[in-house]
This record gives C-alpha cells, structure tokens and sequence, in this order.
C-alpha cells in the first residue's frame, strides 16, 4: 500500500465518520425544533437505504437469495435486523431526542467496552488488565459526562442516560451478532437485507406513510442528508477505508464522529457543553484507543 492509498483511506474512514456526527445533529434539530419523531425517521431511512443496496448488490450481479437458504442463517439475519439494526439507530435517534447529539454520540461509544465485557464472560476469565482499565476509563468519563461531578444529580435526562446506554449496548450486539453472515455472505447484501427487513418490521410500530412533524427546506434537506449521506455514502466510505488500512485504524479515525457531532451541537445548534462534559467525552474516546491499540485480539 503506498503513501496515497494509506491517506485516500484515512480520508474515506474521517469521511464517514463526520457524516455520521452530522446527520446525529440534524437529527436533534428535526426532532427538537420541526417535531419530527425519531421511530418514524429510522423507519424511512432503513427503507430508503436499505432497498438502493440491495439494487446495488443486484446490479453488481450478486445473489440476493442466497442468504434465505439457509433457514439458520435466515433466523441469524432476522435477529440481526431487529436487535442490531432496528436498535443501534433508534436508541441512539431516541438518545439524541431525549438529551442531545453530542451526549447521545459518546455514550454510544461504550460500545467496545461492553463488547470486552461480553467476550471475557464468554471466555470465563476476568477482564484482563487492559480491559479493566477501559472499563475504568469509561465508567469515570460517563459519571463525569451525565453528573458533571457531582453525586446524586443528573446533568441529563434519565431518559436520556438509559436510552445512551441502550445505545451502546445496540451497538456491542450491532458489531457481533453478524460476524458470520459477514464472513459467508457479501457485506452489502447482509446490510442491505437487514436494514430493509427492519424497516418493513419496525413499519408496524412507526408506520412511513404517517408523517410527523413541520416540513420545510430545511427539513427535507436535513432528512436527504441522513437518508443518502448518512446511510450511503459513509457506508460506503467506511467499508473502503477497512479495505485499505484495515478495521482498527478506520475504528480509531471513526472517532471523528463524536467530535463533529459536539462542534455541531455547541456552535449551530448551542447545545451548552463544558469542560466537564469534555473530559468526560475525552475518557469515553480513550477507551477505543486503548482497547483497539492494546487490547485482546479476539
């Protein structure tokens, strides 16, 4: 890999992580100030984006079929729309409603240590010391992020705390529960299927054709973005980083997107944001630094 592949896929990996902390604030100000309800928007944007991949993957002459063949990993497919792709985006859609984009973004990335939780109970031993440092690190940056330091006061919402800890959760289930169908079937047509299987699951608990909210240039520029960029286009972007300098490096870039997403929130949107929720948002970060650098390769 030469000097400009290495920086084309640092470039695509920063690409996609930005777009994902701002389609984040457009979605706190649709929520916040034209009343737009978050179930509704995944709804549509697991429809849209999941029906333009699989259009893609048919026109790059791929089996659509193949993976509901196999009625295990049908059902494997099936869990994975609702637990994982159902969950991580209306969590964090529902975190971002009910604090907003900044605290929803972090919170989420208690993702990976939950993940070295699940794979140390797994393996029956205790988080090594990497892990437990992690842990430390995350625990100590949340406290900080939703109590600004003092005990028995939230500076969020309780509603917004646990929906940001669901989020998390989401996506530690989001990152392993489709490790086997990535590894038999072609990404584009397990993400394809999956966001378009939740979309039509989730259409039963927020119907598309009922939409809410007040419409304007601004709203329906806002929803575009989140739709196309924010689902495609980063998509896309980030899958080509991991093939260029691999996952760990694209997952340590991905940490742009809660710094766009907090420069969003503070300087459009005026989302109050201190220096101790910046600490607090600095500890969470460090923990995919050190677990990604350090930690156990499972």
């Amino acid at each position: 890999m030469n000097s400009q592949q290495r920086i084309a896929g640092f470039g695509l990996a920063i690409f996609a992580a930005i777009t994902w902390g701002v389609s984040g604030t457009f979605g706190q100000f649709l929520f916040s100030q034209r009343g737009i309800n978050p179930g509704w928007l995944v709804t549509l944007r697991l429809l849209v984006a999941g029906s333009i991949l699989l259009m893609i993957a048919l026109f790059r002459g791929l089996d659509l079929w193949k993976i509901w063949s196999n009625k295990r990993d049908t059902l494997l497919l099936l869990a994975f729309s609702v637990l994982g792709m159902v969950a991580v985006q209306y969590t964090y859609f529902e975190a971002i409603h009910k604090s907003n984009a900044a605290t929803a973004t972090v919170l989420q990335y208690m993702g990976p240590v939950f993940i070295a939780i699940y794979m140390a109970f797994k393996q029956r031993r205790l988080p090594n010391f990497i892990e437990f440092v992690a842990i430390i690190l995350a625990l100590s940056g949340t406290f900080l992020l939703v109590t600004h330091g003092k005990f028995g006061s939230l500076a969020i919402s309780t509603e917004g705390l646990l929906w940001g800890i669901a989020s998390a959760v989401a996506l530690a289930v989001y990152s392993l529960l489709p490790v086997g169908l990535m590894n038999r079937y072609e990404v584009t047509t397990v993400i394809g299927w999956a966001m378009f299987v939740g979309g039509i699951i989730f259409s039963c608990v927020f119907a598309p054709w009922k939409v809410s909210g007040t419409w304007d240039s601004q709203s329906f520029a806002y929803t575009g973005f989140i739709l196309l960029l924010g689902s495609l286009a980063a998509f896309y972007a980030f899958l080509k980083a991991v093939t260029i300098v691999g996952a760990q490096t694209s997952s340590l870039l991905a940490c742009a997107e809660p710094l766009s997403s907090t420069a969003m929130a503070i300087f459009w949107l005026n989302t109050p944001f201190g220096k101790i929720d910046m600490l607090g948002s600095f500890m969470i970060m460090l923990t995919i630094g050190v677990l990604a650098l350090f930690g156990r390769k499972n």
